[in-house]
């Protein structure tokens, strides 16, 4: 029996208290970020060779069915906002498409052919990167898409909360979080979708790092879609450049981006009237 279907180390969950049930899961989650501790090997792996394809132009695909999916296609659609990439640099793909996201689609993640379709829909270059996202490891969808895109030369990795699993061996990068059984035996939504998250979030982290995205600690190009962010983004320029809260933000809305305002004024720039 994999890992992820093994039953739960707690019975009679129905009997328990909420303090209890509470407690017990909390004691479950604090062994997640662990796993993906003994994981950081294969995930420094699979990040050292995304980087070089898409500084040359690459792009970031997640695919993955239900709770799978649901996580990749969150990370991919934070990485806009906050690191200012197109929208089309890193994709999440769902089995069963966008409608996937909200509710369940019968049978979606057993066609094997679908991926590549969904992943051939937005355009293919040698650069490209496909992770297949399956706790269980044996999604046929994800199998599928990580195999033909591998057969057509992309790089593959997978994240995976199962060892051995026919995912991992599809793949040339393959990242292997094992966190034991769930509290719920077999809803991988809790510890192998935390894992998952975690993982994710080294990934696209890591990766907009290295492709510049990232000046010291801030997010220097992130877009100005809220009074949160123009805050934030003018506390930035503040502390980069010492100027006055109202001269920050003036300079912040005229050139779009802190990266740019700052630049501006170190290169001696004067605001324009």
């Amino acid at each position: 029996m994999s890992t992820t279907e093994s039953p739960s180390y707690y019975d009679h969950l129905e009997k328990m208290s909420i303090k209890e049930l509470l407690s017990n899961m909390n004691r479950e989650d604090r062994t997640v970020p662990m796993a993906v501790g003994n994981a950081l090997p294969q995930i420094e792996k699979l990040v050292s060779e995304i980087v070089p394809r898409m500084q040359k132009g690459g792009r970031l695909f997640y695919i993955g069915a239900g709770t799978s999916g649901r996580l990749g296609i969150l990370d991919a659609s934070e990485c806009p906002p906050t690191y200012g990439v197109p929208h089309d640099m890193v994709i999440g793909i769902i089995a069963g498409g966008d409608q996937a996201i909200r509710k369940a689609v019968e049978n979606a993640e057993d066609n094997p052919d679908q991926a590549w379709k969904d992943i051939l829909s937005h355009g293919t270059n040698p650069y490209d990167t496909v992770i297949g996202i399956a706790a269980s490891g044996t999604t046929p969808y994800v199998i599928g898409g990580v195999t033909e895109a591998r057969t057509n030369g992309l790089l593959t990795g997978c994240i995976t909360c199962n060892e051995g699993s026919p995912l991992a061996k599809a793949v040339q990068f393959p990242v292997e979080i094992v966190v034991g059984p769930e509290f719920v035996t077999g809803s991988t939504r809790m510890k192998s979708g935390t894992a998952q998250k975690l993982a994710l979030n080294m990934i696209s982290t890591s990766v907009m790092i290295k492709l510049g995205k990232v000046k010291g600690n801030k997010m220097v190009d992130m877009q100005l879609s809220n009074k949160k962010l123009v805050n934030r983004g003018t506390k930035m320029i503040m502390e980069a450049t010492g100027l006055d809260e109202e001269r920050a933000r003036q300079l912040l809305i005229e050139y779009g981006s802190v990266r740019a305002a700052v630049d501006y004024h170190e290169k001696g720039g004067r605001l324009s009237q």
